[in-house]
Formats: C-alpha cells, structure tokens, sequence
C-alpha cells in the first residue's frame, strides 16, 4: 500500500483528518516526566496510544528529538506507531532541502533509518532536491509550499515574471506538484491552516494531492475554514495539531486529556466537511 493509500485508508477507519504532532519538550511534561529528556519516548508513546485510534498520522518534528540528543528515541517511538497504531501512516516532519548524495543520504535517513511514511522536504532547490526520495516505492514527501508562519510571505507570496501567468511562488510550487514533479503520484504540499484562502487557491491548483495543515490548535488557524478550503473527496488531508494535544494537561492525566482534545479537535474537523 503506497502512502496515499495508508493516508486515506486510515481517514475512513478512524474518521479522522487530525494529523497528532509530537513535538517533544521535556520542560513542558507532567511531574514525574518533566525535564527528563531520556523520557520523551515514554512521554510519546502514551500520547500514541491514546489517539491511535482517532489520527489520519502521526508527525514527529526530528529537532524536538535531535536537540536532546534522542535520535534512538525516534526510532523507537516510529517503531512503536507501526506495531500499534497500523495502518497509521508517519509523516517525518524533517523540512529537509538538499541536491545530489546529500539528498540521497537525507532520504535514507528518512526512509531506513526511521522508517517513516513520508518525509517534509523545502523545494526551494528543485526538482532535483526532491528526486531522491521519489526513489523509494510507496513513500510519500510533502514540499512546503504555503506556511502557517508569518514570514512565509516573504518568498512564498512573490509573484514570478518569468513564469507564463506570472503566479505567486507557492502557486508555482502547488502547479509543480500536482504536475510535472508528481512522477508517481507520491507527493503533497504543506499550506498553512492561518491561511484558508490561500489553502482554496492551493487546493484549485493542486486537486489531487494530499495536503498536510500545521497551524490548527496553539498557532490559532480555523479548523472549520481549513476544512472547508482543503477538503475534496479522493484527495486527503492531514491537520495537524501538536501543543494542544500534548499539552492538555500538565497532571498525571496527560494522555487522557490529549485524547480528549484529540477527539475533540477529529470531531470538529469531521463536522466541517459539512
């Protein structure tokens, strides 16, 4: 099954579009977790467990695990998902950006070593920075093409004059992706949820792509408009929610409470769709 197989197949089993971020930060554990690093796969796992069944994906940010040295940590915890949360695709939430054996080293990294679904990649460096991890059969990449963060407007909003119709950069990008980059129907774009109509002209250019939608919970995008611009039968998304989940509670209830604004965020976003 390729990754966009796993991504709706897991849509319909769970009746989900919440993508549950694992962001690690161990100062922002419960007691008895709380700023102990060598603890955030225990941390993770329980946050796993308790949404599995409500998640279109898991999406681990490789710096949250990098910065405290827990790159076994990851791992593990990618294995875990797979063992209990089947069916349950994860997206690498990686950001990476690089041409030739570099590119091709990321995508082991991505693909072999953490085992991960798919991959978040910049495209900032072409097609031929993308290319490598098109190599592996069934995995899946997402090119970041319009973020949630303020300053994402400084590229991704300039119009290019060189290009027929002179379309805004991210419009460039979405057209590439559903087009001539998709050579085996392997990629999506990451579009922001702080930017619904930008998420409209996204999903006008790019019908078919999934699309994965950080920016819902803690960063404040509207959940029901992200749905209503990005949502389309036979073309996924995935919205993501991370701080909100992780951090429900601070008490020894964490997982509970997590799961609690999982369902809460699943069902919000299913009542959209309208």
């Amino acid at each position: 099954m390729n990754f966009i197989d796993q991504l709706q197949a897991a849509q319909q089993r769970n009746s989900s579009m919440l993508c549950v971020g694992l962001d690690p930060e161990p100062a922002r554990f419960p007691a008895g977790l709380q700023g102990d690093a060598s603890r955030i796969y225990d941390f993770c796992a329980q946050i796993v467990d308790a949404t599995a069944d409500c998640a279109i994906a898991f999406k681990p940010q490789i710096a949250y695990f990098a910065a405290h040295r827990a790159e076994d940590q990851l791992e593990k915890l990618i294995a875990h998902i797979h063992a209990n949360a089947p069916g349950v695709p994860v997206i690498l939430d990686a950001k990476r950006g690089d041409i030739g054996s570099t590119a091709e080293q990321y995508a082991r990294e991505a693909f072999e070593r953490y085992d991960a679904d798919a991959v978040t990649l910049s495209p900032f460096m072409g097609f031929d920075s993308v290319a490598p991890y098109l190599k592996y059969e069934g995995k899946g990449a997402f090119l970041l093409c319009r973020t949630s963060n303020p300053g994402g407007s400084d590229l991704q909003g300039q119009r290019l004059a060189s290009v027929p119709g002179e379309p805004l950069l991210y419009e460039h990008v979405a057209a590439l992706a559903q087009g001539p980059w998709n050579l085996n129907g392997q990629l999506g774009l990451v579009v922001g949820a702080t930017y619904p109509h930008e998420i409209e002209r996204v999903r006008a250019l790019a019908p078919t792509v999934p699309l994965l939608i950080p920016g819902v919970g803690a960063q404040g995008g509207d959940a029901v408009a992200t749905v209503r611009a990005g949502w389309r039968t036979g073309a996924p998304i995935a919205v993501n929610s991370s701080r909100a989940i992780l951090y429900a509670s601070s008490g020894d209830d964490f997982a509970a409470a997590a799961r609690r604004e999982a369902l809460r965020t699943r069902d919000l976003l299913e009542a959209a769709k309208g």
